[in-house]
């Protein structure tokens, strides 16, 4: 996987509460592109942080309807991915910055 594709498939960390409770069980969450496959997601995090990838779970959000002064609007969706790393690896420079 090209180093281009891997700054497209990850866009960012997730950080909320959830993610910092899922970190501590070893999963880190992650905003990923709508066309990312799972086993793009494993080569983008191994090649980008060097660690080993167990599993990764992707899930999509959908986005809300909210009501404006010009009637509805609606939220952009994205999609997100749990991934779990293979027992004894963390992600130290996980930063809190989305």
């Amino acid at each position: 996987m090209n180093q281009e594709r891997v700054f497209k498939v990850l866009l960012g960390p997730h950080v909320t509460e959830k993610a910092a409770m899922a970190a501590e069980r070893n999963q880190y969450v992650f905003k990923v592109a709508s066309d990312a496959t799972k086993p793009e997601i494993k080569k983008a995090v191994e090649a980008l942080f060097g660690k080993k990838v167990e599993r990764v779970q992707t899930l999509n959000v959908k986005g809300k309807t909210k009501r404006t002064a010009h009637g509805l609007g609606h939220r952009k969706g994205y999609r997100k991915a749990y991934v779990s790393l293979a027992a004894g690896e963390t992600l130290e420079d996980f930063s809190g910055a989305e």
